[in-house]
């Protein structure tokens, strides 16, 4: 058994997947309560997660680090 590493506590690296997959969440709700638009929703996020995977940034990332959150490895 391997012991895990210790938790770093809420980075941008964290928040940016959860935050992304909760408005995923919200979106397929809303797709099935309201009107199929709102996959266009859906279809920013997916954008956005590909964009933050591809170069490490993305809107949310730039906004929780003027927020003040830290990232993985820095400090």
């Amino acid at each position: 058994m391997t012991a895990s590493p210790p938790r770093q506590g809420w980075t941008i690296e964290r928040i940016v997947p959860m935050l992304g997959g909760l408005v995923v969440l919200i979106s397929v709700a809303l797709i099935l309560t309201f009107s199929i638009w709102w996959l266009i929703l859906t279809t920013f996020v997916a954008a956005n997660l590909l964009l933050y995977s591809a170069v490490g940034w993305c809107p949310m990332s730039l906004i929780l680090h003027r927020s003040g959150i830290a990232r993985l490895g820095a400090g």
